[in-house]
């Protein structure tokens, strides 16, 4: 009953006036059933009347809905963009939604952003759309994973979020494999199947936050790679995309570039005018093609692992030319 009146209402202000006998029809009930409905909503303390003879009909108080709801004209705005925002990720039943609040609020929305989950060839439009299921239906995802070293393993996971991060895309699980929360780039899962298995939501998804966050995996990961006191050698963390907090220093020529793509809080001016950056990141061969684009203006301070990684790649770029 109260959905129908709910939907009643909406009916009400896109339409007007409407008859009780339409909206018998459309509800399917009686018309005595619609001017008990009336009886009700009017009790309520919503302004609803029933006009009787010709030129009759239900109708609502005009704006009422404005003058009941306790919001300004910019937070309306920003809820019907936000929920145009929602639209955008294909999330399921915002269109009706978002038509509703138009016609309580009475204005339309902007489409201020566009998402497009596919890449140019239209190809990987399936697999955001698997790993959407997945997330709202809680259902385990199987899939080939390629690590950063370009292995491959056999990996059943817990979707819990899709995360866009530093230009890529990247799925927030629970790794069955790993026993622990991690984050999955979506371009290095293949084979992706979502399996009829439901998963509880658990603790476990929530205990850790995102990387770049206050939360426990940001303090977890990073404190992996500090270095020890013991003066023993760091190796390079086995996991499946690691927050690591890389110290660089650029060569001052580089300055048009060092503002476009760092923060203000992670750039520090030295005395001869070179750069020392400081910034925290998910490690993987997007962050190694970032700092080698730079030449050899950039090198790294720290983590003593990335170091000799880095190392390793320029001297097989090397040898690629050798032969």
């Amino acid at each position: 009953m109260i959905n129908r009146q709910l939907e009643m209402i909406y009916i009400l202000m896109n339409k007007g006036t409407v008859t009780a006998e339409e909206l018998a029809a459309h509800f399917e009930v009686s018309a005595r059933t619609i001017y008990r409905d009336v009886e009700s909503l009017s009790m309520a303390g919503i302004p609803i009347y029933a006009g009787r003879g010709k030129g009759g009909g239900i109708r609502l108080m005009e704006r009422f809905i404005l003058d009941k709801m306790l919001l300004s004209a910019e937070e309306q705005r920003g809820i019907l963009a936000a929920l145009a925002s929602l639209r955008e990720t294909g999330a399921a039943g915002e269109e009706k939604t978002l038509e509703k609040l138009e016609t309580f609020f009475r204005t339309k929305t902007r489409d201020w952003v566009a998402i497009d989950f596919s890449d140019w060839s239209g190809r990987r439009g399936e697999l955001f759309g698997q790993i959407k299921e997945a997330i709202l239906n809680r259902h385990v995802l199987e899939f080939d994973y390629f690590g950063q070293y370009g292995d491959m393993s056999h990996r059943q996971a817990e979707p819990v979020q899709l995360l866009f991060k530093e230009y890529t895309w990247y799925v927030r699980a629970w790794c069955r494999a790993r026993g622990a929360m991690r984050l999955f780039k979506v371009l290095r899962m293949k084979r992706v199947k979502v399996l009829e298995e439901v998963f509880e939501t658990e603790e476990r998804h929530r205990e850790e936050e995102l990387p770049g966050t206050q939360g426990k995996m940001a303090e977890t990961d990073a404190a992996a790679d500090r270095p020890e006191k013991s003066g023993k050698q760091q190796k390079a963390p086995e996991t499946d995309s690691v927050f690591t907090e890389i110290t660089l220093r650029i060569d001052k020529k580089e300055a048009y570039r060092i503002y476009d793509r760092f923060e203000e809080d992670e750039i520090a001016v030295l005395p001869q005018g070179d750069f020392e950056i400081r910034f925290g990141c998910s490690v993987d061969d997007w962050v190694y093609g970032l700092i080698l684009s730079f030449g050899p203006s950039a090198k790294v301070i720290s983590p003593e692992w990335m170091r000799r990684e880095l190392a390793e790649r320029i001297r097989q770029m090397a040898q690629a030319y050798d032969t």
